[in-house]
């Protein structure tokens, strides 16, 4: 996950209403061991970078030119 940028379509935002939204893409953080323990660390709406259970989110994998554009409008 750290060699290429990925992003997470919030699927379930329930019980974190104020962190997530439902519809809305994340940036994922690269963290392996998030990741073992059935996790993704994204940066949420704080801004700040937090580990979600992976079964809230979507993973896309992006075409380059799509990622380089969402990353310039954070």
């Amino acid at each position: 996950m750290k060699d290429k940028q990925k992003f997470a379509l919030c699927l379930n935002n329930e019980g974190y209403e104020a962190s997530l939204e439902v519809g809305k893409l994340y940036r994922i953080v690269g963290d392996d061991t998030a990741v073992q323990h059935g996790y993704l660390r994204l940066i949420d709406e704080s801004g700040e970078d937090y580990a979600y259970a992976a079964h809230r989110f979507y993973v896309l994998s992006l075409p380059e030119k799509v990622e380089e554009t969402l990353l310039l409008a954070n």
